[in-house]
């Protein structure tokens, strides 16, 4: 791999982990000449399906079109990047799992919703407005009325801990 200091053609690899839920491989290179250093992530390219959108047509699964997405649904959120990660790493399992060679985008969309409910319920109702296309503030209450009837994640997680837990005895 070259060297984004000094172009350099080779880097040696000083240490490798994975990443995630280890379908990423994480790797610390030092150029060979100016002895810099730099993290770079490995997946393995994998034939997703093309999406078909709203109107019929159809595009290749863009995953950085995701993490856009999610990101600014979670913008100023008290979610860290690796949630976010796993989350995405979540949403393009289930993608692979489907099988087929074309989803619609809007499988994606209820995917991406399931996640943010688990990680934040404002990151959720940030993204169920526009993706739901809300036209009223009745809307956003009948959304958040629908929130609040069901778990929070973090008695959620709360309840996974206590099962765990349980387990180990």
């Amino acid at each position: 791999m070259r060297c984004p200091f000094c172009g350099a053609q080779d880097t040696k690899v000083i240490d490798s982990r994975l990443f995630g839920d280890g379908d990423q491989v994480r790797r610390r290179r030092e150029c060979t000449v100016c002895k810099e250093r730099v993290t770079t992530y490995e997946t393995a390219e994998l034939n997703l399906p093309r999406l078909i959108k709203q109107d019929g047509s159809r595009e290749l699964f863009d995953g950085r079109k995701l993490a856009i997405g999610m990101n600014r649904a979670l913008e100023k959120r008290p979610v860290s990047a690796e949630q976010i990660e796993d989350a995405l790493s979540r949403i393009r399992r289930r993608l692979l799992a489907c099988g087929e060679k074309e989803i619609p985008s809007r499988q994606i969309g209820e995917w991406v919703m399931d996640e943010l409910r688990l990680l934040d319920q404002v990151a959720y109702v940030r993204f169920a407005s526009v993706y739901r296309s809300f036209e009223d503030v009745n809307e956003f209450r009948e959304e958040i009325e629908r929130l609040e009837s069901q778990p929070t994640p973090e008695s959620k997680r709360d309840q996974l801990d206590l099962l765990e837990n349980g387990d180990k005895k």
